[in-house]
């Protein structure tokens, strides 16, 4: 595939085949994303890839969790005050995505089941969690960045699809117990990761991205 393609086509997939992915096909992708470019060369990033028996295990954890409504204790918390139009285009694509699938504003029960879908790993046989050590600053973590949409595009060049999906990392604690990560690893993100399912619901929605020129400026 065509890396401008790909840039193009790549998007949240929420909805997979349960067709397994092969160990080798996972490494070929790690590789290429491990070629991303990193602040000194510190390559920070540390990979949790989870599959099979211990993949249902821990899907089951963090769904039990989410669904007693267990407040999230994330290494990194999700921001509590946006500027006003990153913060209305954030709760315009929520609500287009609601419209898309047909779930009113009022349907509460069938917003939480989507939300819930998260901790199914939206039926993808492989979920990856990404770890940085504790101590790291902010360059880290644009490295991080760079990283994950470096694994997400190596993905899509081998047919694959993925979300990247911050509430996998609501329960840090609980994914480093259960996968004997230490401690000062800070969990980031949780990608689901498998064959996409085009004819699954959730995969109707396409997001919406700004104009290059409401973005830049030219001098």
């Amino acid at each position: 595939m065509e890396l401008l393609q790909a840039l193009e086509n790549r998007r949240s997939t929420r909805g997979f085949k349960p067709t397994p992915i092969t160990q080798e096909t996972i490494r070929t992708i790690l590789h290429a994303a491990g070629r991303s470019p990193s602040y000194t060369n510190s390559q920070p990033w540390e990979v949790a890839v989870v599959m099979g028996q211990k993949r249902d295990a821990l899907s089951r954890i963090l769904y039990q969790l989410a669904e007693a409504g267990t407040p999230s204790n994330a290494d990194e918390p999700a921001p509590t005050n946006w500027p006003l139009d990153i913060a209305q285009r954030a709760k315009e694509h929520g609500a287009r995505r609601f419209e898309a699938l047909g779930v009113g504003r009022d349907d509460i029960a069938r917003r939480n089941e989507l939300r819930l879908m998260n901790f199914k790993f939206f039926d993808a046989p492989c979920v990856i969690f990404i770890f940085m050590e504790e101590s790291l600053g902010p360059w880290s973590t644009m490295d991080m960045g760079i990283f994950i949409q470096t694994l997400s595009l190596a993905a899509q060049g081998v047919g694959l699809a993925t979300c990247m999906q911050a509430s996998l990392a609501n329960y840090p604690d609980v994914v480093r117990e259960f996968l004997d990560i230490p401690g000062s690893h800070k969990l980031l993100v949780g990608i689901s990761l498998g064959y996409p399912d085009e004819d699954a619901p959730l995969n109707i929605y396409r997001s919406e991205r700004k104009d290059v020129d409401t973005f830049t400026r030219w001098y």
